[in-house]
């Protein structure tokens, strides 16, 4: 296809962003030379621009295979919002509606096409075929990791998409996903026939998501206390179970907050009005399973919470992934019992193949050592994707709460004292139970009558199961493979046990967060007119009857509070500006500055702001 349009003025006078971020310039690049790319890119990293400014460069038409119906409708809102043609296909339309796209495809009026993928060789004209009369410049295949069986998300559907280059063998294809581990990434190429793609990783790190691991027991007090601090922040509250969000909802509209629940049970209606109420920032949070979420592009999601263990890492880096998008400071925060693990493994069966259970055991395994680990939780869930990263991160909570070692002689030896006093023939436990003297039918008579039964009562099972992980971290016991792994000694613990020696450990941590969610700017910013700004924007969402993060962004807002723009050329200075939305709403923006400016007696500090770079 013949490249009519520079990227870099598209970027800027479409998009209003002044330089490609990542590798985006060079998976443009490649894709307007005509060849096929595999890109993996962290969620919030700008995948869409990948094959949105390609698709504005070339003549013809983009189709873009999309999983989801609320993801399409959103891209599309936002497409329309940036002057750019763009439509859907999908079953929630009227034949009448689907009628006009398909005019304006006949009639190259399109730019950008968005199917479901069972619509390319479904229905009763096969559309691929179809689409060999239209003049198609670029296939992309939106979240592609649910083609392939060892993803996370895998989606028989997508298995149609192998036709593409059959069909279409001289026509390029992107595909894109923000998780694939090595065996996915392969398997995606595999399946689209992509054998000469060349594969684009970007870095999975997002600086500005903070993460936090917490125990489970007594949650809800603790996560009242950190919603109170966050009344006026968007987040999502993920549950494993339909009837636990309702349940959570419920309890949280009790005490006063402005919750939804969200899950694939509901009636569709009231799914699409809750989604509605939360993108437009009616709704603060929304209570939901992995049913919510995917493709949603609400930028300006502060915290994501964990109420339930998600089931592997990939899943969970996505759905944190949907925090933070607009680069701003937010918070990740996983609830963590052991209940869960058990609960998931059952999950995990899939009936009549062994091979799918073991992998979705192994990917639960994983997601078991994240939170476990007394390392840096960044740098253990890049080195998952493959990513080298430091072992300090200054963002999570390992490394926020270092704990100090501190001499736990006497608790050692009472734990490594029962293993061997059970004949290393127990678990985690029932090593617990014995040394809290638990009455428990489990409990063998035999063993109520040692010495170690009950001398533990003064810690509580939390702190107990704690000092026991701390021991296997530091080598003094281990564990026994298999699906019931029982503790067993080492040379380590019988240093302790029997020579004297003395066992270093780290006590139970009480970890704490940040009341307040900083903003990262070299600059002050003016709050108060932030906060109008915001309020004029979901105004304008209202009336144009969408999410206000698809007017701007919450960063394109902070720097409309920090550099005081007083002209429509001071806008053109200003992330997220394009030339469509400043002769849009510019006019409107300018003068909300231009009042409290009048008002606070300040002057424009454009002339600190970077400017764009000029394109020859």
């Amino acid at each position: 296809m013949p490249v009519i349009a520079d990227p870099l003025k598209i970027l800027e006078s479409v998009f209003g962003y002044e330089s490609f971020r990542h590798n985006q310039e060079n998976i443009i690049s490649h894709i307007l030379s005509g060849h096929d790319a595999m890109v993996l890119m962290p969620t919030g990293g700008g995948k869409s621009l990948c094959y949105q400014v390609p698709a504005l460069c070339m003549d013809g038409v983009t189709i873009v295979v999309s999983p989801l119906i609320a993801l399409m409708k959103d891209q599309v809102d936002t497409l329309l919002l940036n002057g750019i043609k763009a439509a859907f296909l999908n079953s929630t339309q009227h034949n009448s509606e689907q009628a006009i796209v398909y005019e304006q495809l006949r009639n190259n009026e399109l730019k950008l096409l968005y199917v479901a993928p069972e619509r390319l060789v479904g229905g009763d004209v096969l559309f691929l075929q179809y689409l060999k009369n239209i003049n198609v410049s670029l296939f992309a295949i939106d979240e592609a990791h649910c083609i392939s069986q060892w993803g996370h998300d895998f989606r028989p559907e997508y298995r149609v998409l192998n036709q593409l280059k059959t069909v279409f063998p001289q026509i390029p294809v992107i595909a894109l996903t923000a998780t694939a581990d090595e065996l996915t990434k392969n398997d995606i190429i595999e399946q689209l026939q992509l054998s000469s793609a060349k594969v684009f990783e970007n870095s999975f790190n997002r600086p500005n998501i903070y993460y936090y691991v917490k125990p489970k027991k007594n949650y809800y007090q603790e996560l009242v206390a950190y919603l109170k601090e966050h009344t006026e922040e968007s987040g999502i509250i993920y549950c494993l179970s339909r009837a636990a969000t309702e349940k959570l909802a419920e309890q949280l509209q009790a005490d006063g907050f402005n919750a939804a629940a969200y899950h694939a049970g509901l009636e569709k209606e009231i799914r699409d009005e809750r989604q509605d109420l939360f993108l437009k920032d009616d709704v603060k949070i929304i209570v939901a399973t992995i049913a919510f979420g995917m493709g949603i592009n609400k930028s300006n999601v502060r915290f994501v919470i964990h109420a339930d263990l998600p089931k592997n890492i990939e899943g969970y880096y996505q759905e944190t992934g949907r925090a933070g998008r607009d680069g701003l400071h937010s918070e990740a925060i996983l609830f963590y019992g052991v209940g869960d693990v058990m609960k998931l493994k059952n999950f995990a069966q899939v009936e009549g193949n062994e091979a799918q259970t073991q992998v979705l055991l192994q990917k639960l395994d994983q997601m078991v050592k994240f939170c476990e680990t007394k390392n840096c939780r960044r740098q253990y869930l890049l080195q998952y994707f493959g990513e080298e990263a430091p072992a300090y991160c200054g963002s999570c909570d390992t490394c926020l709460n270092k704990p100090l070692l501190e001499d736990s002689t006497v608790t050692a030896q009472k734990i490594l004292s029962a293993v061997a006093r059970v004949q290393e023939r127990f678990g985690m436990r029932y090593i617990t139970d014995l040394l809290r003297g638990s009455y428990s039918e489990k409990m063998k008579e035999a063993h109520k009558q040692l010495s170690v039964y009950g001398i533990g009562k003064d810690k509580s099972k939390e702190e107990w199961m704690h000092y026991i992980k701390e021991l296997l971290h530091y080598g003094y016991l281990q564990q026994s493979n298999g699906e019931y792994p029982v503790l067993q000694l080492t040379d380590k613990s019988r240093g302790v046990l029997f020579k004297g020696e003395k066992a270093y450990l780290t006590a139970p941590l009480t970890i704490t967060i940040a009341k307040e969610p900083e903003i990262y700017q070299q600059l002050s910013y003016e709050k108060a007119l932030f906060d109008e700004l915001k309020k004029l924007r979901n105004q304008l969402a209202h009336e144009e009857n969408v999410p206000a993060y698809i007017i701007f962004s919450d960063s394109s807002l902070l720097d409309l509070a920090t550099y005081l723009p007083l002209t429509e050329e001071d806008l053109f200075k200003m992330s997220g500006f394009g030339t469509y939305k400043i002769e849009r709403y510019g006019q409107l923006f300018l003068e909300k500055i231009q009042d409290y400016c009048n008002d606070h007696q300040l002057v424009s500090q454009v002339a600190l702001k970077k400017p764009k770079k000029k394109r020859k």
